[in-house]
């Protein structure tokens, strides 16, 4: 009995007894019958607060994730059909086309460097600006 606390518990009746009876059965005892009850319990209470803190914050970690796949997969199959349309609708330029290919390139960099200013501002083409926002 070394190292152990004396408890004084009441029970009510109905509990008392289904204690007794399973305190009767050979190599149980109450006092393991409730201390093993009593560990099990603090260890759900434990696990239901940890589970508290942190389900809330998953959960929107989840549905945060979900929208990005969501936006990353209408992204990849606008850009998918983009090319496509445009490999369709333009014929290629001749290797003596240096005006076509310098055009080209202009065009090309001044695509390069609006991404980079929606990118850096925050703005989204394709979704509308909130209220107070450009």
């Amino acid at each position: 009995m070394s190292g152990k606390v004396r408890h004084q518990l009441f029970l009510s009746g109905p509990l008392s007894e289904k204690l007794e009876a399973l305190a009767a059965r050979p190599g149980a005892s109450k006092s393991a019958i409730l201390e093993d009850a009593v560990t099990a319990w603090l260890n759900r209470r434990g696990a239901s607060e940890l589970e508290d803190r942190f389900s809330c914050r998953l959960d929107r970690m989840t549905l945060a994730l979900g929208r990005i796949d969501r936006d990353t997969q209408v992204i990849l199959e606008t850009l998918a059909l983009f090319i496509r349309f445009e490999l369709s609708i333009q014929s290629p330029l001749s290797e003596g086309d240096h005006a076509g290919r310098a055009l080209g390139a202009k065009r090309f960099e001044a695509f390069v460097q609006q991404v980079g200013r929606q990118v850096a501002g925050g703005r989204r083409t394709l979704i509308p600006a909130k209220e107070g926002q450009p």
